[in-house]
């Protein structure tokens, strides 16, 4: 078992501030586990509801009059299959000098917990939880959380092979009961296919009108099923930073798969080490999987981050706007990054205060004036110690 320490101080925090607080994020990121440990050190009475579970779905089925004589922390896992409760929690938190919480769980971004944000507006606070990251697992696994992915179970199966199947489970499971509890009218079989093809776009450019006609439907379609899958937290669509520059910059976004183990496993990539070192995709899972932990290591939310590319050429993988400051990083695969010219006109153009180069290697070290490689076992430490 891997604590969780930092997420579990943040929930905290929130539930200090708001009467709602919710754990939101894909299926099996450990949400279930980060409350219960929650609830384990609340110093009041405890009350549980699971709606995967039939008892507490009918236990529910009259929410106020279960509800409303409960004090101390409730907690609710699986909330977006009763969206119904979201009216009564607002009422529940608006009565006079109440001092219960509500810590809600959802297996959904909050865009897709339907009637959270309307019902709900100023009195609910959402903390998304993320598979692990390196320095939850460790530096000295990285290779393992990269092949692996960071869902805790398919981290910490027994061998590849089972991690490799529980993977394989997973995105059946997903594809077979969680999409349509979520109210989503489309076959299992289509949305694999996409989410499939998508696998290989992963680390490129949204090309709506080239995905349409590969899939054989219409561009607002495969834009629907893009929406499925974000809304999930199955996919990252980080968008494009663009300002008046006077070059031609690229509006389009660009597509990750938040997880690297399902992107591995959708694109059907052996269990040894080799086989994905040796696949054609090996550099866009590597970008992405970076980009994660960049994120996380930052503390940032996504809507901060962006991607810089002009029609000539020049890039930028992750352009982060924290507290008003610009961070540029440039992702390699490499022991030994040099400065590009495209990161020279990433420097001048955006007006970057700092470019961090994320590289492979063991060693960090200033590689220009205001450039720094960075190696990724040192990630969590070096943007820590960013003033």
């Amino acid at each position: 078992m891997i604590e969780r320490l930092a997420h579990a101080r943040q929930v905290l925090d929130l539930l200090g501030d708001f009467p709602v607080v919710a754990i939101v994020g894909a299926r099996q990121t450990g949400k279930t586990t980060l409350a219960n440990r929650i609830a384990d050190g609340f110093a009041g009475a405890v009350h549980r509801f699971d709606l995967e579970d039939p008892r507490d779905e009918a236990r529910l089925a009259s929410p106020m009059m279960a509800l409303e004589p409960l004090d101390g922390l409730v907690v609710i896992d699986e909330i977006q299959r009763l969206p119904a409760l979201f009216p009564v929690l607002r009422v529940l938190a608006d009565r006079a000098g109440t001092r219960v919480r509500y810590l809600i769980l959802g297996s959904a971004a909050p865009e897709l917990v339907r009637g959270s944000s309307e019902s709900l507006a100023g009195r609910i606070a959402y903390h998304e939880l993320p598979g692990l990251d390196i320095q939850e697992a460790g530096a000295a696994a990285i290779d393992r959380l990269w092949r692996r992915g960071g869902l805790p179970r398919s981290l910490l199966a027994a061998s590849e092979a089972a991690s490799q199947r529980w993977r394989r489970e997973y995105i059946r499971g997903y594809l077979e009961r969680d999409i349509p509890a979520l109210g989503f009218r489309l076959a299992p079989s289509t949305l694999r296919r996409f989410w499939s093809m998508l696998a290989h776009y992963s680390g490129q450019l949204w090309n709506g009108a080239e995905l349409a006609r590969a899939f054989g439907v219409s561009e607002p379609t495969v834009r629907h099923y893009l929406d499925i899958l974000s809304a999930t937290c199955m996919v990252r669509a980080l968008p494009p930073w663009h300002e008046n520059l006077g070059k031609r910059q690229v509006k389009a976004p660009k597509i990750y798969l938040a997880d690297s183990g399902v992107l591995h496993a959708l694109l059907d990539i052996g269990t040894a080490h080799e086989a994905l070192l040796g696949h054609p995709r090996v550099g866009a899972s590597w970008e992405g999987f970076v980009v994660h932990q960049i994120v996380r290591a930052l503390g940032v939310e996504w809507q901060d981050c962006h991607h810089w590319r002009l029609h000539t050429g020049a890039e930028l993988d992750l352009l982060v706007n924290r507290d008003g400051r610009r961070l540029g990083f440039e992702i390699k695969r490499t022991d030994a990054p040099r400065v590009s010219p495209s990161m020279k006109s990433a420097l001048d153009s955006l007006r970057l205060e700092r470019l961090f180069v994320i590289h492979a290697g063991a060693q960090s070290w200033p590689l220009a004036e205001r450039v720094e490689a960075v190696a990724l076992a040192g990630l969590f430490e070096r943007l820590a110690a960013v003033d």
